[in-house]
């Protein structure tokens, strides 16, 4: 496994490939919403697991704090570390930028995963997309 900050137009219609088939085909986000207006401000990550895209991840800066986002591997590819690894790669490039925190709206199912890497539930559920989430945020 390789997770890789996004340097070209392939990686990153990877990224956008692999959201897709999680968020679009799988849980039936509208495309509309998957890909949205902050595209172009954020970083993208993605994971090749022997050469193909895997996973995928995207982070920006709010109110000074680190906002991860999008977070998701291919259904074949989970439960491998894939998802941890996407992480902390985030996590490394935020703590290089100088940010006290980061953030995340979680999905309610994903919130176990979240919590065993240091995040911490602060929000009641609501939902994004039809999905329940509640926001998690992480000191680092």
């Amino acid at each position: 496994m390789d997770v890789k900050v996004v340097t070209s137009e392939q990686e990153l219609q990877d990224a956008f490939s692999v959201r897709k088939q999680v968020f679009v085909s799988e849980q039936n986000v509208p495309e509309e919403e998957e890909i949205d207006q902050f595209e172009d401000e954020a970083v993208h990550f993605v994971l090749y697991n022997n050469g193909m895209p895997a996973g995928a991840g995207r982070f920006r800066t709010v109110d000074g704090n680190g906002k991860v986002e999008r977070i998701c591997v291919l259904k074949e590819h989970r439960k491998s570390g894939s998802g941890k690894a996407i992480m902390d790669k985030i996590e490394e490039y935020a703590m290089k930028q100088g940010l006290p925190a980061l953030k995340l709206n979680a999905q309610t199912q994903a919130i176990p995963f979240y919590e065993k890497l240091g995040y911490q539930v602060i929000s009641e559920e609501f939902l994004d997309a039809g999905i329940p989430h509640r926001t998690m945020k992480k000191t680092i």
